[in-house]
């Protein structure tokens, strides 16, 4: 029986070797940790919305509960609220505060088109001073405003309102929800492969993998389309001009084009062809502003 040459470039020399163990333990591992996914993948699918008119049906990878995350969220943002009472920055000016809550009780009704359980959620809606053009939404119904976006962009009730809608959306499609599921399946792929093949055991801290995905949510772009989508049909149905997009967008592009960036636009960016997409949305929300005015 003839024998190969154990030289550094043969494949007996290769298969010896401990790097090449290394290599093809690595390669199960990974074929383990993709079986994982997909298993999870099957097992956590689902959609957390109704279309509505504008229609965000899609399926989402969905493996934490939303009241976990909710009660997340609220450590979070009981969290921000304490600090900015502290700090003195939290509601000072009234008259702000009150317009900011008076847009979002006529916008919350509405969530319930896209979402059953949504009005009940336990909104809050506070402003902070500063100067960052910032606004989020956090699960559950959890709202920050910045003055600064209202104060240095001069937004109107309608801009204001188209800001509101987007940043609710987020919530109601449980964006932050599937990013956090998908750092889970990452992170539980990987473990339970190691485990597996006795690779070793990485210390799995899931409640942590969850809280730094939240903390460090920056939304896709399907995300940002849905939360356009849905976001301007919840401003119509509110009775604010959903054509505010517009301008609203136009505003965020020359404030980023001045320089560094605003917060909000960190994870929310300003193409050109957004405005374009907004005119688009348009005519399917139209009719419902029309219809929201005529009523109030």
């Amino acid at each position: 029986m003839n024998t190969l040459p154990m030289t550094e470039h043969s494949l007996p020399y290769f298969l010896a070797n401990g790097t090449a163990r290394e290599f093809v333990a690595t390669i199960h591992m990974l074929t383990a940790a993709l079986l994982v996914s997909a298993a999870l993948g099957l097992a956590g699918c689902a959609s957390t919305t109704e279309g509505g008119a504008v229609g965000a049906e899609r399926k989402q990878l969905l493996l934490i509960s939303s009241q976990q995350l909710e009660q997340l969220s609220a450590q979070s943002y009981a969290k921000l609220r304490a600090d900015a009472s502290k700090q003195g920055t939290l509601n000072t000016d009234s008259a702000l505060t009150q317009r900011v809550r008076a847009i979002a009780t006529r916008i919350e009704p509405h969530t319930g088109v896209f979402r059953r359980d949504a009005p009940a959620w336990k909104w809050e809606v506070n402003v902070i001073d500063s100067k960052e053009l910032n606004a989020f939404c956090m699960p559950g119904g959890k709202i920050m405003f910045y003055s600064g976006l209202i104060q240095q962009l001069a937004l109107s009730d309608d801009e204001i309102a188209v800001v509101m809608g987007h940043e609710v959306a987020h919530a109601l499609r449980e964006h932050s929800r599937e990013q956090v599921s998908q750092a889970i399946a990452a992170r539980t792929a990987i473990d339970v492969g190691a485990v597996l093949l006795g690779l070793g055991q990485t210390s799995a801290d899931i409640a942590g993998t969850a809280y730094e995905a939240l903390i460090a949510t920056r939304f896709s772009r399907a995300d940002e389309s849905e939360a356009d989508r849905i976001g301007l049909e919840l401003t119509a149905r509110a009775g604010y001009d959903p054509r505010a997009g517009v301008s609203l967008w136009r505003k965020m592009m020359q404030a980023n084009g001045g320089g560094r960036a605003p917060e909000f636009l960190s994870s929310h960016p300003a193409e050109a062809n957004r405005v374009q997409q907004i005119q688009a949305l348009l005519p399917s929300v139209m009719p419902l502003y029309e219809d929201a005015r005529r009523r109030r």
